[in-house]
């Protein structure tokens, strides 16, 4: 190990076995097609300050109020980082230091609710998040969901949220979703919220880079609290962070989050998000965000037109819902046999889904990731095209050599659009 003032230790030779994994890792991610709607490939200038010495500092608090000494240059960063966020989403008060947007949410929930209380989310079969009220989770343990879901066309069913609102008066009303492609009218979610008296929570984890380009709509109007992951559309590290504009409920989200429910926050991984947010607020930003949305419609109308079902019937954002109930194949042998001719993607469960999670009768795609490696709506349609051609062929006697040739496609696909410089 080396811990001399060069910092030239290198994995490469001390950790082999780890240099290996790192690396195969990258040779998968640079031959794949990521259609993941939740991740993405950050730039090599995030990826810099996560790898940063800001990792070996411990700062409980926050700027200003620490609970260790040798904080100033830490509080630096995490005051950037406040700012940075602020004027992306333009709010009065932010907390970035959770680890993650499950943390994210539980500070929320541990800030805004008592064990017990009760509280409307959507459900997770109808495009909701595990956190949400999901029953493993804590936000299903100790409190008590309510879940609300969409009507026949695939959308929200305001209706049904206000009725569930005005039957169970619950303490928070959740927007937000996992794998909901339309956009949400937080207007009615906050009619609808205060009506009952309750606090609107907005998760836009897979909305915020689609929000701060303006091609989404944005919560900070109506939301008491928002809350966001900091990768998937807004393309920075993983973690997660939350916004108000009210100062009470700032106060109280800060506390809900240190000492609430974490510790020391991870200051490279602060680092990271300022500088993201940094290159958020860049125009250039506008213009990937837009190709995030026109590739995903272009994506989601060529698999319509091959006769495949997209949930809610299309997509405003960078995600779509695909069903496969045509097909002769589940969401996991889906997800399965597209790995192996190149195109990741996952497992989705379709609205009143008959299949269990384990398999599902969808699967999800995402556009940002591909789009950040400079795909255009051609490549996207062509994407559309080989997924088609994997899921369709599925079980007929050639269909081994049809999904190498597909899987010789993508590859060369990849190989047009390098990642990192390969």
């Amino acid at each position: 190990m080396s811990f001399d003032g060069s910092l030239r230790g290198s994995i490469q030779i001390t950790d082999h076995k780890i240099f290996a994994a790192i690396e195969a890792e990258l040779a998968r991610q640079r031959d794949q097609m990521e259609l993941i709607a939740s991740e993405n490939y950050i730039s090599r200038e995030v990826m810099a300050a996560l790898g940063t010495v800001m990792t070996n500092k411990y700062a409980e608090g926050y700027p200003g109020h620490r609970y260790y000494g040798g904080c100033a240059n830490v509080d630096v960063v995490e005051n950037i980082a406040i700012e940075r966020l602020c004027q992306l989403f333009q709010c009065k008060f932010a907390n970035v230091q959770p680890h993650s947007g499950a943390q994210a949410n539980l500070a929320v929930f541990y800030a805004l609710m008592s064990p017990g209380d009760t509280f409307l989310g959507m459900g997770l079969d109808m495009g909701g998040h595990l956190t949400h009220g999901a029953a493993p989770t804590i936000s299903g343990k100790w409190f008590r969901p309510i879940p609300y879901g969409l009507d026949a066309d695939g959308i929200i069913d305001y209706d049904q949220v206000q009725k569930l609102a005005t039957e169970y008066s619950p303490k928070v009303i959740v927007a937000g979703a996992s794998s909901y492609s339309r956009k949400i009218d937080f207007r009615k979610f906050r009619e609808i919220a205060d009506a009952v008296g309750a606090y609107l929570f907005v998760d836009i984890a897979h909305y915020a880079g689609l929000v701060v380009a303006g091609l989404y709509p944005s919560p900070m109007e109506y939301a008491h609290v928002v809350s966001s992951t900091t990768h998937k559309t807004l393309r920075g590290p993983r973690g997660g962070v939350i916004m108000t504009n009210d100062e009470k409920l700032a106060k109280k989200i800060n506390s809900a989050v240190f000492p609430g429910v974490q510790g020391g926050p991870q200051m490279h991984s602060i680092a990271a998000k300022a500088v993201a947010f940094g290159e958020a607020l860049e125009p250039e930003f506008r213009q990937y965000a837009e190709n995030v949305l026109n590739n995903s419609i272009a994506m989601a109308q060529r698999l319509q037109d091959h006769g495949l079902d997209v949930v809610s019937r299309g997509t405003d954002c960078h995600l779509s819902v695909i069903d496969l109930t045509k097909l002769k194949l589940n969401g996991k042998q889906a997800e399965e046999e597209l790995e192996k001719a190149g195109i990741t993607c996952n497992k989705n469960s379709i609205p009143f889904d008959p299949l269990p999670p384990s398999q599902t009768s969808g699967i999800r795609l995402g556009s940002a990731a591909m789009t950040t490696r400079g795909l255009g709506t051609a490549e996207f349609r062509k994407i559309a095209d080989l997924i088609y051609t994997v899921l369709s062929n599925h079980g007929r006697d050639e269909y081994a050599d049809i999904r190498e040739q597909v899987r010789a496609e993508t590859l060369a696909l990849g190989q047009s659009f390098p990642l990192y410089g390969d």
